[in-house]
């Protein structure tokens, strides 16, 4: 804690990311739901106990999250310079950080913007490169939230539009910054379905126990960050309706970190190689993950 204290320190105020004030509560919470979880399993006989810990599984999901940090303030970096352009020389004004709608209009936008990049990135093999490393664990937990990627380029390039609809860059980042904050509670096997008027309007651990699961009916479902209701407006949503199994529907059985983040580019750059023609190339890159040539797809069919 002391070496984030010192980075915080010496960045610029713009820079300053609220998560690490949420930083410790996040190990609290991990560390309470930890020790249930490890009673209660001395009662449960399930493979993947509900809310249950495997200690190697929970420590990659740290490490990922602490390299994280370090990762996303260097792409932050990158995206104030773009942002700090955007807002200054394109921006056809520049809206007011003291203004109430201001902060609504920064908060609503970066949950929509959100929406559409999870969603891309379930929908779009080279996005989804980045973002798989987040559903490999079998288990959903605290942890589990903390299993960050450390490739944040599609998510800056996402946000644009609203430093170019003159939202100052450092409320586009602290905005982002709330909905990490709010993401992280929703994690849990711990809290059942809350009251239908909050589960109609925001993600809960009920919905978003439901974007982690593998099974069929789950695929590709509830996107939202804070808010559910981009899922119900666009035809994501699913409600929770059996306990979920969770992580990769092509497990990748280790819990070394580099292997989590990377294994997806270099099954990627195998797939190209193999390709012989540039409209398989393509759709390696940019079709949905599992895809494959239309003569590929029928032979392992007829298999």
């Amino acid at each position: 804690m002391d070496a984030i204290a010192s980075v915080w320190s010496v960045l610029p105020g713009p820079m300053r990311d609220p998560v690490v004030f949420a930083v410790p509560f996040f190990l609290l919470l991990l560390s309470l739901e930890w020790f249930a979880a490890r009673k209660l399993e001395q009662t449960e006989a399930q493979t993947v106990p509900v809310g249950g810990y495997r200690t190697p599984d929970a420590w990659a999901s740290i490490s990922m999250g602490l390299v994280s940090m370090v990762t996303t303030a260097g792409w932050k970096f990158i995206a104030l310079i773009g942002y700090a352009a955007i807002y200054t020389y394109l921006a056809p004004w520049h809206l007011s950080p003291t203004r109430w709608y201001t902060w609504v209009i920064a908060l609503v936008g970066v949950d929509l913007l959100y929406y559409c990049y999870h969603r891309m990135a379930h929908r779009v093999r080279f996005f989804w490169a980045t973002h798989q490393a987040h559903h490999s664990s079998r288990y959903f937990n605290f942890a589990t939230a903390l299993r960050q990627k450390w490739n944040n380029s599609g998510e800056i390039l996402m946000w644009i539009p609203l430093p170019l609809l003159g939202i100052p860059p450092w409320m586009v980042f602290a905005s982002f910054s709330v909905s990490l904050v709010y993401q992280f509670w929703v994690h849990t096997e711990r809290i059942d379905k809350l009251p239908r008027p909050l589960e109609f309007i925001f993600n809960t651990p009920s919905h978003h126990r439901v974007h982690h699961g593998m099974d069929p009916e789950y695929l590709d479902r509830n996107y939202g960050g804070i808010l559910i209701i981009w899922d119900r407006l666009f035809g994501t949503f699913a409600p929770e309706r059996f306990r979920p199994h969770y992580g990769l529907t092509k497990p990748v059985d280790t819990f070394n970190i580099v292997t989590l983040q990377f294994h997806e580019y270099r099954a990627i750059i195998a797939d190209l190689r193999r390709a012989t023609r540039w409209r398989d190339r393509l759709g390696y890159l940019f079709g949905p993950p599992g895809w494959q040539p239309a003569a590929a797809a029928a032979a392992r069919t007829a298999v």
